[in-house]
């Protein structure tokens, strides 16, 4: 089964997308200008630390009053720089404008945060021990999750993609499964090679693609039903 997306409808504004774009740089925005202190003390507050997501020394009372769990959610809209974000919003335009359209902004919204925050946690289980202090932040994990569900959606669909052809530029549309899987490929390797990398969070990224094409594949019928309408 696949979704088609009726070219004949008016495309509506999609407002979810936006949304998570407008409040990624905002915050980051915030933070640019923020003391050194105060944002160091916001990323230890807020992003995914793993060492306090599984402290069991602490009583489920606090946790619970802390709202510990929380922080799956909130990392995914930290960013420590400039191409961490930018590189993360760029993804998200491109994937994430279809899927919300085929999926429908409420629907696309969940995927995001609820996607988003199991890759976190899969993140802060396979983080090593000597990493498990440093909190886990950004929203790749959540833009692998839109990954997932647009190829599950749109198997059929090619990417335009610039290619250096000697002096001149060429502008090519390659399959998404192609590129897609080109790109998850290189998420598995870099699970054993990303440190040379800098710390990037490679099982966020697996993790929340798995889990986007798995939602996508599921929630099909759904979806078909609802373009049908």
């Amino acid at each position: 089964m696949f979704v088609t997306v009726d070219r004949q409808r008016k495309p509506s504004l999609p407002w979810a997308t936006l949304m998570i774009v407008v409040a990624c740089a905002s915050l980051f925005l915030w933070l640019v200008l923020a003391p050194d202190v105060e944002r160091g003390q916001f990323l230890r507050q807020w992003g995914t630390v793993p060492t306090r997501l599984f402290d069991v020394n602490a009583p489920l009372s606090q946790q619970f009053v802390e709202l510990r769990w929380l922080r799956l959610f909130t990392g995914l809209f930290i960013h420590l720089g400039w191409l961490h974000l930018v590189g993360n919003l760029l993804f998200l335009m491109i994937f994430g404008v279809p899927a919300e359209r085929a999926l429908g902004p409420w629907r696309f919204l969940l995927l995001f945060l609820i996607g988003g925050a199991l890759a976190n946690l899969a993140e802060a289980v396979m983080l090593p021990l000597a990493d498990a202090g440093r909190p886990i932040v950004g929203s790749s994990g959540a833009v692998s999750v839109i990954i997932g569900a647009y190829l599950s959606l749109f198997p059929r669909a090619r990417l335009g993609l610039v290619l250096p052809l000697g002096m001149f530029l060429e502008f090519v549309r390659i399959p998404a499964p192609l590129l897609i899987g080109f790109w998850f490929l290189l998420q598995i390797a870099f699970t054993f090679v990303g440190p040379a990398f800098g710390a990037v969070a490679w099982w966020a990224h697996i993790a929340g693609f798995a889990a986007g094409l798995l939602f996508a594949l599921v929630s099909k019928p759904a979806i078909a039903r609802r373009l049908r309408a």
